[in-house]
């Protein structure tokens, strides 16, 4: 997702951004609340209503990311990496390195974002009534963030996987039987179910009380249905890869070509008649590092009989690589994180193979089309 975000700052080697849905809902939540407070309080003027209204829509938004900050440092203090936090059109996500390794850490880190949900709601509500009537500004501003943070904390603890409650479901299911597929299993199946709820309620308001709040709550229904479907699907995908490590599934005849090769060359006597698209590169018999056609792609064509392959490559001293022993999960990441589709696997500086990701994909195709897996050789 933060692909298609606008990165904001980074706090603790955590990127912040949001993505390009959440000025939708910025826009929507900020005329809802100009359009309340002007029916609340017609006295304010119309720069006063569009002012505190911008103010706590900016304050609303401040508190969900509070709320996945609170997730990722938790994570963060139990050795889990945070890559990102992103805010979307239905509310913030904190993208997790890995999942936790027992049930104690995934309650923790669930539970640590409706505590802070629940906090900024009674400091909210704290400052309301100490602004009164004399700043009424200021308590409307703090009396709607106080409910609506309450309103988060409590939406979060449904046991609807992904929402933290269903993640605390997980992690008691996981307690009891002691495989954390089988809890994932469970706890997506109920999040399933709290998705088609909150559909049919969604649709049912639409008709009889609100179209806009209806269409909210099957938007809602939708998006926690997806997402229990994508957890299952990735937890399927887990079982089928582990075990596996980098060696297990590596090419190991790499094509190489020389960096003093013109790009048109590699273009024309490469690319186009092997239909690969990543080649090792040496120069004078050592390996200098390794040029995709997406590197090709940047150059421009008219260029291309000018430019080399050396020019274009990636240096081997900033390739992402792994050791054969790495697991395939880990690489996976790895590639994810780095936005890359081909990784060296090298041991000591020599290289041993090379895994695509579309080489990783039919493995894991076949994985799941078969239902079983042979388990590699021991090394």
């Amino acid at each position: 997702m933060i692909g298609q975000s606008v990165k904001l700052t980074t706090i603790r080697g955590i990127d912040i951004g949001v993505h390009y849905s959440w000025f939708i809902i910025f826009f929507l939540i900020t005329f809802s609340l100009t359009t309340r407070f002007a029916s609340e309080h017609p006295q304010w003027t119309q720069a006063e209503h569009y002012a505190v209204g911008i103010l706590t829509s900016l304050l609303f938004f401040s508190s969900i990311l509070l709320h996945e900050l609170a997730h990722s440092f938790v994570a963060l203090a139990k050795g889990i990496p945070v890559r990102a936090i992103t805010l979307f059109v239905f509310g913030g996500v904190a993208q997790i390195g890995r999942e936790p390794d027992r049930p104690m850490t995934e309650f923790q880190i669930a539970i640590a974002g409706p505590i802070a949900s629940a906090l900024l709601a009674v400091g909210f509500g704290a400052m309301a009534n100490l602004a009164g009537d004399e700043f009424e500004r200021i308590s409307a501003l703090a009396g709607w963030l106080s409910s609506i943070n309450l309103m988060l904390a409590l939406f979060n603890l449904v046991p609807g996987f992904p929402l933290d409650g269903g993640r605390i479901f997980r992690a008691l299911l996981w307690r009891v039987t002691g495989n954390l597929a089988t809890a994932t299993r469970i706890a997506a199946g109920t999040g399933q179910t709290v998705g088609y709820a909150f559909i049919l309620v969604g649709i049912w308001t639409m008709f009889t009380v609100s179209w806009f709040n209806g269409l909210w709550l099957v938007f809602i229904g939708w998006f926690l249905l997806s997402a229990a479907q994508e957890s299952v699907l990735q937890m399927s995908l887990r079982s089928a890869l582990s075990g596996l490590r980098a060696e297990d599934i590596m090419a190991r005849d790499c094509p190489t070509v020389s960096g003093q090769l013109s790009l048109a060359d590699l273009v024309h006597e490469h690319i186009l008649r092997t239909g690969r698209r990543c080649f090792l590169v040496s120069q004078n018999g050592r390996l200098e590092g390794l040029v995709t056609l997406h590197q090709v792609k940047a150059v421009p064509q008219e260029r291309w009989g000018d430019s080399f392959v050396v020019q274009a490559m990636t240096p081997m001293d900033r390739l992402y690589a792994v050791a054969p022993e790495t697991a395939i999960l880990d690489v996976l990441r790895g590639m994810e994180q780095h936005d890359v589709n081909q990784v060296p696997v090298t041991q000591e500086g020599r290289l041993l193979g090379m895994i695509t990701r579309d080489h990783l994909l039919r493995v894991l195709y076949a994985n799941l089309e078969l239902g079983v897996r042979e388990t590699p050789a021991s090394a």
